[in-house]
């Protein structure tokens, strides 16, 4: 639960296809009973072994009325799909994680400007591209995924309230609570009228 009268903070994690956002925020939720994912909706075919929630999978026709219909904080066409995430349910009270690319980080700031942005990177270049053959990408979407990377980075960082380098899952992990916590405790202080 957030703080009596304050709303949900809004924490963004994002970054290049392949630095480990989704295994980071699996872990943030499950070790933050505050924390709250909302799961992005695509249009992309479901990989081989890939779990049934890592998103909301649907086709064109269901994304686009979504779109017709405003219901997306933030969406984009990639590689020929779509990727997008809901709003967050009025019921939701906690602080809700969005796992998104940079488009969409640059999409929620101009929506939410107090939203928090995380933004991730590999430690290598190289270790990018083994997480993204690892995980089953096609050799040609891994090249284009590993372009973008590239004209992303820099914009990434400048959106960026904090950038973090995933060379250690359970550091980042422990380096994003932290920052998480230095957020609610201002929020807190701002929303009680106290000097932080």
């Amino acid at each position: 639960m957030t703080p009596a009268g304050s709303p949900p903070l809004i924490i963004v994690v994002s970054g290049p296809g392949g630095v480990g956002k989704g295994t980071i925020v699996d872990a943030l939720v499950g070790r933050d009973p505050r924390l709250w994912l909302s799961r992005s909706w695509t249009t992309r075919a479901q990989r081989p072994g890939e779990p049934d929630d890592a998103y909301v999978f649907t086709d064109r026709q269901h994304f686009e009325q979504r779109i017709a219909e405003g219901g997306f904080l933030e969406w984009t066409s990639f590689l020929g799909n779509y990727y997008g995430t809901p709003l967050p349910e009025a019921s939701v009270e906690a602080d809700v994680v969005l796992e998104i690319e940079v488009d969409g980080a640059r999409q929620v700031k101009a929506a939410r400007p107090d939203a928090l942005l995380i933004f991730v990177l590999p430690p290598s270049r190289e270790e990018q591209e083994r997480r993204l053959r690892g995980r089953g990408d096609a050799a040609d979407k891994v090249v284009q995924r590993l372009r973008k990377a590239e004209d992303e980075e820099p914009i990434g960082r400048a959106l960026a309230d904090h950038v973090v380098v995933n060379d250690d899952l359970a550091a980042t992990v422990e380096e994003l609570l932290e920052i998480i916590a230095t957020h609610r405790a201002a929020q807190l202080d701002d929303s009680t009228g106290e000097l932080g």
